[in-house]
């Protein structure tokens, strides 16, 4: 019987895994070194800030694995031979295998700063690191004051659970302002004050120099690079951005790039050995796609892919048009198709951004100067359906058909009764349009009845 081993057991390793057990009765094993069984890893902040409990970031019973013969060792893999097809544990047991799964995910990057392996310094990706984050700050006495270095998803996120316990917090972003490598200017402007208003002291243009150890071996202050400042902390997140968990993987002979090198068939360079998930760098990046995506949905659609192929059906990774989400803070953000920011807009992007004169909600369209093809959509405070603009992608819908129907893409009806007037009013004032938004659907069927 073939016997399937895959590193790691995140969303692509598990997903994989399923989906070949649907598929076929293969032997499978996952290995990984972090939990014994798969969890949620987006939901991490909710077991810190009190909303769940860990074993609720679990989505399947212990004994699924079991009862879906799927074998699972707790340790990490030390040596990869591709030539024996062979598996060095730290145990000291090995594996063989006869085809292999790399989905080994991501770790918290690191650039050399003095001071980034005291006590107290710490990332925020796994389950150790939540750990961590629990010993360090378990409340607001214990931690008098947290710096975060590294102005993205991660670092937010880090934030809002420490002010979740009341744990001031100091924030240093690189940037000019939060994001805006990724976010166009109206909308990191906006996501600064957001962030200010939630009592975080927010340090634009801010770089960390060094982290100061106390007699203990512990981190009791970083210094700020432009200024010498010296910031008293007992915690330092370092949350700028993640790299490709790939270090054991070196003598291996497999092609290595930042991440595991994979064609669009998931395939690396050694023979019956592939990669997927956030350890994975396509050669040539898919349409306007990063190479790596840390991204958790890509990793779940890699998986899916990938089961096809090992059960006999071969299947190219087409991951779609774009999308993401996230919080910032209580406000949530969506993106669908592209949507650049201002330093990396192409020369034929045109942004229409719309913003509510008082709340945290704002709109940016993108489309094309010329033909006003329909680029893509940022949404904050908004929740629009992914269904509708990934059809409309598709179709190649221009922005005035978008703007006339965007009733269709709402999932929240209720904002629209106050705001979408204002939202198409300004595009009309801005363009020198004359749209009127059509009813909602199911209003324009109800209407012809």
């Amino acid at each position: 019987m073939e016997h399937i081993v895959i590193i790691g057991n995140g969303i692509s390793g598990v997903t994989v895994a399923r989906h070949i057990r649907k598929l076929s009765d293969k032997k499978i094993t996952i290995i990984s070194a972090e939990t014994d069984y798969f969890f949620s890893r987006t939901a991490l902040m909710y077991v810190y800030m009190g909303h769940m409990k860990f074993e609720h970031t679990q989505p399947y019973e212990n004994w699924f694995w079991k009862k879906n013969r799927i074998d699972l060792i707790k340790a990490y893999v030390e040596k990869v031979d591709t030539g024996a097809k062979k598996l060095q544990l730290s145990d000291g047991r090995s594996v063989t295998y006869d085809k292999l799964v790399i989905a080994t995910g991501s770790k918290s990057n690191k650039f050399g700063w003095p001071g980034q392996d005291l006590d107290g310094v710490q990332g925020l990706y796994s389950k150790q690191d939540l750990d961590n984050l629990e010993k360090n700050a378990p409340d607001k006495d214990t931690c008098k004051r947290a710096v975060i270095v590294g102005g993205g998803l991660i670092g937010i996120e880090m934030a809002e659970m420490l002010r979740s316990r009341d744990i001031p917090v100091t924030f240093l972003v690189r940037e000019s302002s939060f994001w805006n490598g990724v976010l166009p200017e109206g909308e990191s402007a906006m996501i600064n004050e957001h962030i200010l208003e939630h009592h975080i002291d927010l340090r634009l243009g801010a770089n960390l120099k060094e982290i100061l150890a106390d007699e203990n071996g512990k981190a009791r202050a970083i210094v700020v690079q432009e200024t010498g400042e010296e910031i008293a902390c007992d915690v330092v997140g370092l949350t700028a951005g993640v790299s490709p968990n790939i270090d054991f993987l070196r003598e291996s002979g497999i092609e290595l790039g930042r991440g595991v090198k994979v064609n669009r068939m998931l395939e690396t360079s050694a023979k019956d050995v592939y990669a997927i998930g956030d350890c994975a760098e396509q050669h040539e990046a898919i349409g306007s796609r990063r190479p790596i995506e840390a991204v958790w949905y890509t990793g779940r659609m890699m998986g899916e892919t990938l089961a096809q192929t090992l059960c006999g059906n071969p299947t190219e990774y087409k991951p779609g048009h774009w999308f993401n989400s996230a919080k910032f803070l209580d406000m949530e953000y969506q993106t669908y198709g592209w949507v650049f920011s201002d330093q990396n807009k192409k020369n034929h992007e045109e942004h229409f951004h719309w913003r509510h004169v008082s709340e945290k909600i704002c709109i940016t369209i993108a489309f094309h100067k010329e033909t006003k093809l329909f680029l893509g959509i940022n949404t904050f405070g908004i929740r629009m359906r992914h269904e509708i603009f990934d059809k409309w992608l598709t179709e190649g819908r221009t922005v005035d058909y978008i703007m006339e129907h965007l009733k269709d893409a709402n999932f929240d009806p209720e904002f629209y009764t106050p705001h979408e007037n204002d939202v198409v009013a300004k595009y009309n004032s801005e363009y020198g349009a004359n749209i009127s938004p059509k009813k909602k659907s199911w209003q324009r069927i109800f209407a012809k009845a």
